[in-house]
């Protein structure tokens, strides 16, 4: 029998952190692993997160922005036509 309950990690570096196997040998042969939960204090379970963790944070405010008009154009200006290839 299977029980699933989400996902599990089954590859790269946090399944040293956060899986916890154990094998019972015998005429069965059991295999269980468990999925530890992220600890950010570090008591049961690992305090490094998930790579896949992502935290949205609340936008920032935005500042007006004034045009100032105390500028002159470098060159004025000028009507270009450009010839068309049809």
């Amino acid at each position: 029998m299977k029980f699933k309950d989400g996902y599990m990690i089954s590859s790269g570096h946090p399944v040293k952190e956060y899986i916890d196997s154990a094998v019972r040998h015998g005429v069965l042969g059991i295999k269980v692993k468990i999925m530890l939960d992220w600890d950010p204090k570090g008591k049961q379970g690992p305090m490094t997160p998930l790579p896949d963790l992502v935290t949205i944070h609340p936008p920032k405010e935005e500042e007006e922005y004034t045009e100032k008009k105390d500028f002159e154009p470098l060159a004025p200006h000028a009507n270009i036509e450009v010839p068309v290839v049809v």
